[in-house]
């Protein structure tokens, strides 16, 4: 069903009120989820929100965070998030990088004791505002098996680069290390529907399509799939990921990550402190005047817009064409949640007594 972006906006942020988040807190909170939905990334909007509230029941999540920074020299700074809602502590890190790049031309926080962050272009778009460019990363639930192995060891690890242009929307590559998100086996088993192959594979490291083989030891692939298909380069890139936003916070890593859902504890063994994030700001000006640079990536965008087809029915689209498109559509006609969605969500309204979604 379609649902207004102010009614949704509204039930999500009671929601979080309810679970005891100021109301600054619950504002962003609900922003960062919205802003998913909004550019049609339903896997990380509000159908996480009930993820969310089953961490909070099982006092995994802390609504109420002093969220701090623990160490810091001019251009850098690690923040401890009080184990709060990443939707919450990573636009306060993102905030602290850009205020050391309006100082300093760059900023690079590291972030520990977290929990799931949304959408990795949220906190990589704040940077564009500013006219820099924007950089984030996260760890994940350890879902991911690397090249040639069938135990999961990494989560999907997404990470976004976002640039500013000028009469264009910003390029935003945001995207995960797997081969598919998690959220998006989420869906599917939502709407009854198998996956493409070489997304998942059994516990005995064969391909499958069953968006449920997680359930019965399989694993996510990184990306690439296999070997042949590059799997090694999606596991590096995983990597990256897990080294900068764990090994470098004091966060967990690998194995050790959290996992997202609430059945499932946390390792009796951690090598950190809850999910770990990294993220950027870099002056467009530090390097060239922000306009030219503008200017010159909107040539970049024309021309690679403007190359030879395969198919004249289908033209190049550039990175973070269909996610600004979709936001400009869903804004005006309404936000699409499937029914399996609308129907937890009125569970949650339920159990805190708030008025349901129509």
């Amino acid at each position: 069903m379609l649902i207004s972006e102010s009614a949704l906006r509204t039930f999500t942020k009671n929601i979080f009120l309810s679970i005891g988040c100021s109301d600054e807190h619950a504002t962003l909170a609900a922003d960062v989820l919205l802003r998913a939905d909004l550019r049609g990334i339903d896997s990380h909007g509000v159908a996480r929100l009930t993820g969310y509230v089953r961490l909070w029941e099982k006092k995994r999540i802390n609504t109420s965070p002093n969220i701090q920074i623990v160490h810091e020299t001019p251009t850098t700074a690690t923040v401890d998030g009080d184990a709060g809602l990443g939707l919450v502590v990573a636009p306060f890190a993102m905030k602290i990088a850009i205020q050391k790049a309006e100082q300093f031309g760059s900023g690079w926080v590291a972030i520990r004791n977290s929990n799931h962050f949304g959408i990795a272009g949220y906190h990589a778009l704040m940077a564009v505002e500013k006219d820099m460019i924007g950089y984030a990363m996260t760890n994940a639930s350890p879902l991911v098996a690397p090249t040639f192995s069938n135990e999961r060891m990494l989560g999907t690890n997404p990470m976004c680069y976002a640039f500013p242009a000028g009469k264009y929307a910003p390029v935003i590559v945001d995207m995960a290390t797997s081969a598919a998100a998690n959220g998006k086996l989420e869906i599917a088993q939502r709407s009854g529907k198998q996956v493409p192959e070489g997304w998942i594979q059994d516990k005995n490291g064969n391909f499958t399509t069953d968006p449920h083989a997680l359930k019965s030891g399989g694993s996510l692939l990184p990306l690439g799939s296999d070997r042949g298909h590059g799997s090694h380069k999606g596991f590096g890139l995983s990597a990256v990921v897990d080294i900068f936003s764990g090994v470098l916070s004091g966060a967990n890593y690998g194995p050790w990550v959290p996992p997202f859902v609430a059945f499932l504890e946390p390792a009796t063994n951690p090598v950190g402190q809850g999910i770990g994030h990294f993220v950027g700001a870099m002056r467009v000006d530090g390097f060239r005047p922000a306009d030219e640079f503008k200017a010159h990536l909107d040539n970049w965008i024309e021309r690679f817009k403007s190359a030879s087809p395969i198919d004249p029915a289908q033209k190049v689209i550039i990175p973070g064409e269909p996610e600004a498109e979709a936001e400009i559509n869903t804004k005006k006609n309404g936000i699409p949640v499937v029914d399996a969605v609308v129907n937890d969500l009125n569970e949650l309204a339920k159990k805190f007594g708030i008025s349901p979604l129509a």
